[in-house]
């Protein structure tokens, strides 16, 4: 169920045990791909294993800004302190756990949320707000399709759930200005705090290489992987 898409009767009267909370960024993703990349996996994601799932689920609204200051550089990019995002997340679960639902997975489409999140889904677990773990769609995906960041990956999935927003005419220019590795490594350290230091378009990876048909497997992948995974969440 979409809870922003129904009245709180409906909620009411569904009684789910377990909620999904897309999270992801606003934040840039080279000259071909949306600001908005990392919420909208996210979500789809979200919306792809609850409709799959055999079970009440509820899909919360996404938290569209993460923690991005290392894309600071960008026109557009958005990004909020690691306590403000722990603080957001641990008082939208709150909310749901007040209303019954004791078990949340959230549903993560950014790198840069994963330690703040493994942070406070700990918290919230050990404080019995609610049992809530969470769960990165682009590690949860087997594929031979490299990360990156605006790469094959990413990309990939944008072609499949997103194609509107992709401004293909831009792929090319990507791929040519972009970064072959994220960071840039001296004695396993990375120098670089900012992702313009070392990704000139902000780029890292070939988005060329992801087309929507690897896209949509991805999407297929990653629902299966969270659709297991809620399967567990309810049942422990």
């Amino acid at each position: 169920m979409d809870l922003a898409a129904h009245t709180w009767t409906d909620v009411e009267a569904y009684d789910a045990d377990v909620a999904l909370l897309p999270v992801g960024s606003t934040e840039q993703h080279g000259p071909h791909a949306p600001l908005g990349t990392d919420h909208l996996a996210a979500a789809a994601v979200a919306d792809a294993a609850a409709e799959a799932y055999d079970g009440e689920v509820l899909v919360a609204p996404t938290i569209p800004v993460g923690v991005s200051e290392e894309h600071r550089a960008f026109a557009g990019t958005l990004w909020v302190r690691e306590d403000t995002f722990r603080a957001y997340v641990h008082d939208v679960v709150t909310s749901l756990a007040h209303h019954g639902v004791d078990r949340v997975v959230v549903v993560n489409g950014h790198g840069g949320n994963v330690a703040a999140l493994r942070e406070v889904c700990g918290r919230l677990s050990r404080d019995e707000v609610a049992y809530t773990l969470p769960f990165t769609w682009f590690d949860s995906v087997a594929s031979d399709l490299p990360m990156g960041h605006a790469g094959a990956r990413e990309t990939a999935l944008l072609r499949h759930v997103a194609p509107d927003l992709v401004r293909e005419g831009r792929l090319e220019e990507a791929r040519e200005h972009a970064a072959e590795r994220w960071g840039e490594w001296v004695a396993g350290v990375d120098l670089a705090y900012d992702s313009d230091e070392f990704a000139e378009n902000g780029v890292v990876g070939d988005p060329t290489a992801g087309d929507a048909e690897a896209g949509e497997a991805l999407l297929a992948g990653a629902a299966t992987a969270l659709r297991e995974l809620v399967t567990v969440v309810e049942e422990r």
